[in-house]
């Protein structure tokens, strides 16, 4: 019989290996000398102690996870365990016990590195339905409107939280993204629907322009379209595409009549620079009145001086745009005097929206008092969906305050 410092055969064949709880037996050997069987189940040993230093350097090195290291581990334990080989077989268990050890203080690692992950997410998107939530009470359509498409797409780049915290994050920032979706379709429907009163207006005023175009009535036609012209400035602005066509032939319609007068009275050079003195007397007598500080004594005087300048007839060409433009800075003053005037004392203009504003108000109560009946009632889904109604309403009763106070109350 043959002995080694772990492992021995005896007179049968049979292979033990030494342990710390004693012998266990390898397997049976009977094709060669007891070193020869010695030698095998060392080779075996060997494999074992290559198989977890490999396994070790993976577990150190890379990203392999923790259940397949614990798989991996587990099989070569079992291979221990079975006493297959001859070797030093505690030292292999407290190595194994060891890389279990760092396996699992890994998967711990990883499970905190997963919840810092996770609250930095909820953090952000927390951040994103703030400002979300801001958002949807701004004015600023565009841009508001832009970064709420951009806060979208940096949520779709954030990980999913718990179903329960993602969806009410997600519900939340939805609900900031619809009211201010709401607010915005309110905002631009009024606007078209000024912009429609105003095309309705320009059309009647560039029609009665191109009636005058051919008129050889020349002071008061003259007269008449500045008229006009101050009515198409209190208008407001159509649509874009309808105010630029409206334009151009309004001005179209004042060029004809005004490129007529002046051919008509282009034999008058000689008195024209005569009236050219005379026009910049009324000049200075009109620019006298600036700043207008009592309206209706300006604007009489301001006709007076009117309705002399056109008594007097053209001035030289290269003078015209001089003199009148001194004089259309006059009464531009004037018209945005009297503009601001009538908008502050429009007696028709207030009571319409003292009409809507206590139409709207009417309507906010009525629909707070059915959302307090359905929740009385233990209705709470009619009662939210009356409060969604309830949100527009008010919208549209604060903008109609806003604009009451125009006319200072």
């Amino acid at each position: 019989m043959s002995s080694e410092p772990w492992g021995r055969v005896d007179e049968a064949g049979t292979v033990y290996v030494r342990t710390a709880d004693g012998e266990q037996v390898v397997g049976s050997w009977q094709a060669g000398s007891p070193e020869e069987a010695l030698a095998y189940f060392e080779r075996k040993y060997d494999g074992l102690v290559v198989e977890i230093e490999l396994l070790e350097r993976r577990v150190q090195t890379t990203d392999l996870s923790a259940k397949d290291a614990t798989a991996a581990i587990d099989h070569i334990r079992h291979q221990v365990d079975e006493h297959h080989v001859v070797g030093d077989l505690d030292t292999l268990r407290k190595r194994l016990d060891k890389l279990t050890s760092n396996v699992e203080a890994r998967r711990e690692e990883r499970r905190a590195a997963k919840a810092v992950q996770a609250d930095e997410a909820r953090q952000a998107k927390e951040a994103l339905v703030t400002e979300a939530e801001e958002l949807a009470a701004s004015e600023q359509w565009r841009a508001a409107g832009e970064r709420l498409r951009a806060l979208v797409d940096t949520w779709k780049g954030l990980p999913r939280l718990d179903r329960r915290t993602d969806d009410e994050l997600w519900h939340r920032f939805s609900h900031a993204r619809s009211a201010f979706s709401k607010r915005r379709k309110a905002h631009f429907a009024a606007l078209d629907a000024q912009r429609e009163t105003a095309r309705q207006t320009k059309e009647k005023l560039v029609a009665e322009a191109e009636s005058l175009s051919d008129s050889a009535d020349w002071g008061p036609t003259a007269a008449r379209y500045r008229e006009l012209m101050a009515e198409w400035k209190a208008a407001g602005r159509a649509q874009r595409e309808a105010e630029d066509d409206l334009w151009n032939r309004f001005r179209g319609a004042q060029d004809v009549f005004f490129q007529a007068r002046s051919q008509v009275f282009a034999e008058r050079d000689a008195e024209q620079r005569e009236n050219l003195t005379r026009k910049e007397e009324l000049v200075v007598e009109a620019e006298k009145l600036l700043p207008i500080s009592d309206l209706k004594s300006a604007r009489a005087a301001f006709r007076t001086v009117n309705e002399r300048w056109e008594a007097i007839g053209h001035v030289p060409r290269d003078a015209r745009a001089r003199i009148e433009g001194r004089l259309h800075a006059v009464e531009r003053a004037l018209q945005e005097a009297e503009e601001t005037e009538w908008r502050r004392t429009n007696p028709e203009a207030r009571a319409r929206a003292q009409g809507l504003t206590g139409q709207l108000q009417d309507a906010v109560d009525k629909l707070r008092g059915q959302i307090d009946a359905a929740r009385a009632a233990g209705n709470n889904a009619k009662a939210d969906k009356l409060a969604k109604e309830l949100e527009g309403r008010q919208a549209l009763l604060d903008q109609a305050l806003k604009g009451l106070e125009e006319f200072g109350g």
